[in-house]
């Protein structure tokens, strides 16, 4: 019985002496350390206290508390004495009282603190290793015991916890472990600036998720270095806060539904799916609807095309009136759902003057899905519903501008053979005269037959799988990624090699980030986030996800060029060639990742407000105004997004014109030209003789015309421009200006 106790009676006479268990304790924070190292961290003096300590760290090692490492060494604690220790902390912790913590949770509950659930957290969040875990977890505990406050915070805790990692240099973990979210202060500046600008709590809410899900990405999803090159301004990732949740955008094709009705998605929710519609009425609810449920789906522009060529069978034998009040209903329920999400649902519809030769043959489906012939049947029904629709859009914006949803104009060759289709070419640009709205697709040419655009200037065409149907309808544009070209070009201080070889580099970074996206969309629609995409008939799932394209782009062309040769494009016919040059070499580059599968990478020329402002706002700062060239003013700087050369040069509507077709044919992934109109009335006739010229002669993808516009509440009037003030009552707060920025209509701010 003796000789049973006689190991236990070492190990208590073991910690009976302070110096012992301060070596105990001290292996157990830091690990493994050397005779020199534990002396010095006790700061015990080598030539006074060495036989004192030798004796010590003797008894130790006989107590099997400690143990020897032959190849570093140093010594370490055994796991009897990592039990001790904690048995000896649990005894301080009683016999001392220590006191006590009370937490309140991320749950929204108050608990006691317990170390225990640091370790936990670590373990489970960053798999940090146990042992480690329960060290810092004490020495976290010891350092929240020094903390005079009412009450501790989960969020306080971890920031503890995280500067404990930073001083150990574990970085790694403190990376996994870091907590997403905004301060109180952005949140409470995020709420004032929404009220300022008349903006509902829907904007605050969706902003707030973004900037959480934008941090997620960038802490958890993007590699390194594309995280850092987007946080520096070498890119910028389009629509990060939902980057790893949605598409960018989505062409739908009415006739699945149309056949075999309107489905959620998801089996759970208790709402009634609709059946194939029988009546043009229900067809258009059908339509409404669809946009609507999309819309959580997809974070930007949705697309539907062949609009009025889809519902001209169930046109068939109704009355004008009966059409009109039905179209006008749709375009209303279009723009309430806009009040109802508190953030704009981006429509684009489709409008075809004829009835396209690739969709004339096709099966028809209307009310009656096997009786209904084919679209080439419907010729007179889709030329009624296409004038009703811009004449209902006219009558609308009468006393209030309308831009959604956002109109695309088809125009092919054949238009131009018959009054009867510029009739509606005529109305079209009636209502571009005055509102500017609609936008116009030249398909007048080969390439261009089977092209489908959205109001953002994206475009798909059937160059994928040369099937106009896999290879645009119910496909999307997964998303786009901008290359800084003007950092670029500060960096390569003016040597052509150095400026390529950093444009590869940010290219494949950029392709990095769009494949990341892919994969990661993939796995939303595996783990059901995305069920009305994903929904199948028939095995055949809707949306074409592999055949999605990813859109390179690029902000300050003109301005790269600028800093690279001295001249802008738009001023010197050599810069203009280096544009053109940097742009083939992009296109290139970028044809080379084509081969891998499921892989449809294009060079687009696509709006990019945010990150025009916000990368030339990054390279003042960094590089100062003496170096940096943008076309925005010092209180606002900014780089040309969209066009090849600034709105504001000095160019000629047909020189800019020139240019900007030369762009149009590199960039095949999207573009899009604006010209400005003049602040006064424009005859609807001469804007038809530019379109005509520009369908006929060039290679203008995509175009619009400018209209400044000007509303003002009080009087509900309409003028062009943007007067300081209302011109009949005088109100400067009851007046909105509108203009196009980049693809989009917005309000702009008041003029001081």
């Amino acid at each position: 019985m003796v000789r049973q106790r006689r190991p236990g009676a070492r190990v208590l006479k073991a910690v009976s002496s302070p110096l012992r268990l301060q070596v105990l304790t001290l292996l157990f924070d830091k690990g493994p350390l050397s005779y020199t190292e534990v002396m010095n961290v006790l700061k015990l003096n080598p030539s006074r206290d060495a036989g004192k300590f030798a004796y010590h760290l003797k008894f130790l090692l006989k107590a099997d508390l400690i143990e020897p490492d032959a190849e570093t060494k140093k010594y370490r604690l055994t796991e009897l004495g990592r039990m001790l220790v904690n048995v000896t902390e649990s005894i301080e912790e009683h016999a001392f009282k220590r006191r006590k913590m009370m937490v309140r949770t991320s749950r929204l509950a108050m608990e006691e603190f317990d170390r225990n659930k640091i370790a936990a957290s670590l373990v489970k969040e960053a798999n940090v290793p146990l042992d480690l875990a329960q060290k810092i977890a004490r020495e976290t505990e010891a350092r929240l015991l020094e903390v005079k406050t009412k009450y501790l915070t989960a969020p306080l805790i971890r920031e503890f916890v995280n500067a404990i990692l930073i001083e150990k240099g574990l970085e790694e973990y403190r990376h996994k472990l870091t907590r997403l979210g905004l301060p109180v202060y952005d949140v409470t500046q995020l709420i004032k600036s929404a009220g300022a600008e008349s903006l509902d709590v829907e904007v605050v809410h969706a902003a707030a998720g973004d900037r959480v899900v934008e941090e997620y990405t960038l802490l958890n999803v993007l590699p390194r270095d594309i995280a850092d090159a987007h946080l520096s301004g070498s890119l910028h990732l389009n629509n990060l806060g939902v980057w790893v949740l949605k598409p960018s955008e989505f062409m739908h094709d009415l006739r699945f539904f149309f056949k075999s009705g309107l489905r959620l998605g998801r089996p759970d929710l208790a709402v009634a799916s609709s059946p194939p519609p029988k009546s043009l009425e229900s067809a258009l609810t059908t339509m409404s609807n669809l946009l609507k449920i999309a819309a959580t789906e997809v974070s930007g522009e949705q697309l539907i095309d062949f609009f009025n060529v889809f519902l001209a069978p169930f046109a068939k034998g109704l009355e004008k009136d009966r059409i009109r009040d039905n179209l006008r209903l749709f375009i209303q329920n279009v723009n309430q759902s806009i009040i109802n999400t508190g953030s704009p649902m981006e429509a684009s519809l489709g409008l075809e003057l004829t009835i396209p030769d690739f969709l004339a043959e096709k099966e028809a489906i209307g009310p009656d899905v096997n009786k209904a012939g084919l679209y080439a049947d419907f010729a007179e029904e889709s030329h009624l519903v296409a004038s009703l629709f811009l004449e209902i859009l006219r009558e609308q914006s009468q006393q209030k501008p309308v831009f959604q949803p956002s109109l695309i104009v088809k125009i092919r060759p054949e238009v131009f053979q018959s009054k009867e289709y510029e009739s509606l070419l005529y109305q079209a640009h009636q209502l571009a005269a005055e509102r500017g709205h609609p936008y116009f697709a030249n398909l007048c040419f080969k390439e261009q037959t089977h092209v489908s655009y959205t109001s953002t200037g994206c475009r798909l065409s059937n160059d994928w799988k040369a099937d106009w149907e896999l290879d645009t309808i119910r496909t999307s544009s997964l998303d786009s990624v901008l290359i800084n070209l003007p950092r670029i070009a500060y960096d390569s201080e003016g040597n052509a090699s150095s400026f390529y070889e950093l444009l590869d580099e940010q290219l494949e970074m950029a392709l990095r980030a769009l494949e990341i996206k892919y994969y990661t969309i993939k796995q939303r629609v595996r783990e059901g986030l995305l069920p009305f995409l994903s929904q199948k008939t028939n095995s055949d799932q809707y949306a074409r996800l592999e055949n999605s394209i990813r859109l390179i782009s690029f902000v300050g062309l003109s301005q790269a060029v600028e800093a690279s040769s001295g001249k802008p494009p738009s001023e010197d016919s050599k810069a203009l060639v280096l544009a053109e040059e940097i742009a083939k070499h992009i296109r290139g580059e970028i044809r080379k990742t084509v081969r891998k599968p499921e892989t449809r990478p294009v060079l687009a020329m696509i709006p990019g407000v945010e990150a025009a402002k916000r990368l030339a706002q990054l390279d003042v700062e960094r590089y100062g105004w003496a170096r940096v060239r943008t076309s925005g003013t010092k209180e606002q700087p900014s780089y040309t997004d969209l066009f090849a050369v600034p709105l504001n040069s000095n160019l000629s509507q047909e020189e800019r014109l020139k240019i900007e077709e030369r762009f149009h044919q590199l960039a095949i992934g999207g573009h899009l030209t604006v010209m400005p109109l003049n602040d006064m009335e424009q005859a609807p006739d001469e804007l038809l003789s530019t379109t005509r010229q520009l369908a006929i002669r060039s290679k203008i993808g995509l175009f619009a015309y400018n209209r400044n516009l000007s509303h003002c509440t009080r009087c509900q009037k309409i003028f062009f421009g943007q007067p300081s003030k209302c011109p009949l009552c005088g109100s400067v707060e009851a007046l909105i200006r509108y203009t196009r920025l980049s693809a989009k209509y917005s309000a702009v701010p008041h003029v001081v």
